[in-house]
């Protein structure tokens, strides 16, 4: 099993940053039924004003292999576009356990 873990950091007014992360949480949420490989998924808000990042999302999958076959999915290439300009920084770790 392979977890594959997010952070992003986004642009914009903390109300613009808050909307956009909702959109891009129900959008992956929904990736579970869409996505054979992803086992599962978890997207967590920032709610903690003095910490800078905004989502993290923890995903799911069999092997190292999956998360390519997650990453280039149809499903979820339209749910990373809902960041288009608002995403200022991304932070990744895959690792095995």
């Amino acid at each position: 099993m392979v977890k594959h873990i997010v952070a992003f950091k986004l642009k914009g007014s903390a109300e613009e940053r808050r909307e956009v992360a909702l959109k891009f949480k129900e959008a992956l949420e929904a990736l579970p039924g869409q996505i054979d490989v992803l086992e599962s998924i978890e997207v967590g808000l920032n709610e903690n004003p003095c910490e800078s990042w905004d989502v993290v999302l923890t995903a799911v999958v069999p092997t190292m292999a999956d998360v390519e076959k997650y990453a280039k999915h149809p499903a979820h290439v339209a749910a990373a576009a809902l960041l288009g300009e608002h995403k200022e920084e991304r932070a990744c770790v895959d690792y095995e356990c």
